[in-house]
């Protein structure tokens, strides 16, 4: 089988690329190692910037989006047991960011693509990449308990951190940069409807929580924990009354979370990487198979939506013109925003956590940071627009 381009899995990054690419009239097969059920249901992401909104509008993908999501203009700040809103449309020109889940992305996209006809292949496992030095690079792959080939003109990895798309680069010309952060996020959802209207982001004596949503009925909810930590050691009792404990303020000491049943609970380990070059001749990089974020900056989806963007305009003017000049610049495009998006995640993610060897030095100088954006409006205007996201590159 031959295809232009050849998409290796179909979370949203692979997705969204693939049904970019039908309205620019370019061809492409999506091969995905998992089944329907899981790619649908596995818990990621939830927070959109306006940017990915409006992409996933113009690509047809936005009726229930528009119907299901939730707008939010701001996230509240909690630091020395106080409260600070962070408004975003004031700051930002009216920007703002909307809660659907990744998940529910997904479902959109999927249905799209079948409901076209257009070649998507679950279980269908990538084992290789090759020739992606060549014009013509191939995908191994095992679907319906065969090894097959997929020829293309071009190949992307959307196949995450741990995907073959990645390892197709020659060792000698990638360069990883990584940083592990020594805590993890606990987190839980529970069918509980939110006691708040937009996301809490929590920093205290007793380390990092944050409260988010899936739907007005259902509650996401973070804690930082101990690395290797044991969801089992963790009783639906004793994260609430945590959660409550780190939440709380002077102001309104009484105020509590709601509590419901706790439907999936699991243990998140925090990471910052980045793989440089995102391309290595016809093999593209997208998403998580290019660069990983720590969750606190809500980046991971919103990077690879740009990364698929960039994408997409280059083949699109690559099929027009004959030109490859976006094509071979894809990389640096793409790594100029990835970086903007790891710095304001590292910012984030060490100002609002408790690291386990901090000192008081440390812990004040976190709160005179946090002081600060409650007290200038440039400084909650930096982080205001970096959080809604910043304009897609697309040169």
């Amino acid at each position: 089988m031959h295809t232009t381009v050849g998409i290796i899995g179909a979370g949203p990054s692979g997705l969204l690329l693939a049904r970019l690419l039908q309205g620019a009239g370019i061809d492409s097969v999506v091969l995905e190692s998992r089944d329907r059920a899981y790619v649908e249901q596995r818990q990621r992401a939830g927070i959109l910037e306006q940017a990915t909104v409006d992409v996933l509008r113009s690509a047809g993908a936005g009726d229930r989006l528009d119907r299901e999501g939730m707008p939010h203009h701001g996230i509240d700040l909690r630091f020395d047991r106080r409260s600070h809103r962070v408004d975003f449309p004031a700051l930002t020109g009216g920007r703002g960011v909307t809660v659907y889940a990744q998940t529910e992305v997904v479902k959109d996209l999927v249905a799209l693509r079948l409901a076209d006809g257009e070649p998507l292949l679950f279980e269908a496992e990538a084992l290789a990449v090759e020739g992606a030095d060549t014009d013509r690079p191939a995908v191994r792959y095992l679907h319906e308990g065969r090894e097959q080939t997929l020829t293309c003109d071009y190949v992307i990895g959307c196949d995450g951190f741990h995907g073959v798309a990645a390892t197709a680069v020659p060792e000698g010309l990638r360069r990883g940069f990584e940083r592990t952060y020594p805590y993890s996020w606990l987190g839980i959802l529970a069918e509980a409807p939110p006691a708040y209207d937009e996301l809490i982001y929590a920093h205290s004596e007793r380390g990092f929580a944050l409260a988010s949503m899936r739907s007005p009925t259902v509650s996401r909810l973070y804690l930082q924990v101990p690395n290797g930590s044991d969801p089992a050691d963790w009783p639906d009792d004793r994260i609430w009354d945590e959660l409550d404990s780190r939440f709380a303020t002077r102001a309104d000491p009484g105020w509590k979370l709601n509590r419901g049943p706790v439907t999936s609970k699991s243990v998140l380990p925090m990471r910052s990487h980045v793989t440089e070059p995102m391309r290595h001749g016809r093999l593209f990089l997208a998403g998580d198979a290019a660069h990983i974020v720590p969750p606190t900056g809500a980046k991971g989806l919103n990077l690879a939506v740009a990364d698929v963007v960039v994408l997409a305009h280059a083949l699109r003017r690559m099929k027009e013109t004959g030109s490859a000049e976006l094509l071979d610049a894809y990389s640096d495009t793409c790594l100029r925003r990835v970086w903007r998006a790891e710095h304001f995640s590292y910012l984030m993610t060490t100002t609002l956590h408790t690291d386990p060897d901090q000192s008081p030095f440390d812990t004040r100088l976190q709160l005179s940071y946090l002081e600060r954006v409650a007290t200038s409006p440039h400084a909650a205007a930096e982080l205001a627009e970096n959080y809604v996201g910043l304009p897609i590159d697309l040169a």
